[in-house]
């Protein structure tokens, strides 16, 4: 099992933001949804990573494998 990490940074000015690693895909998005409304519910911006993309991607093609065996 692959470890899952959220790290949160808070610059001295009170911004908030945050990163995930070792979630596959959009289901990040499931694990800051919390976070997310607890310090307020407004996202002043979302980044998506390469880590995000190539995951959903990698998944997608194994299921496309599997169903044709």
């Amino acid at each position: 099992m692959q470890i899952q990490e959220l790290e949160v940074f808070i610059s001295p000015q009170g911004k908030v933001s945050f990163g995930v690693r070792g979630v596959p895909g959009r289901k990040c998005l499931d694990l800051t949804k919390a976070l997310e409304q607890d310090l307020g519910g407004e996202i002043l911006e979302r980044e998506e990573t390469s880590e995000m993309v190539s995951s959903e991607v990698s998944a997608t093609i194994a299921r496309k494998q599997q169903a044709r065996n």
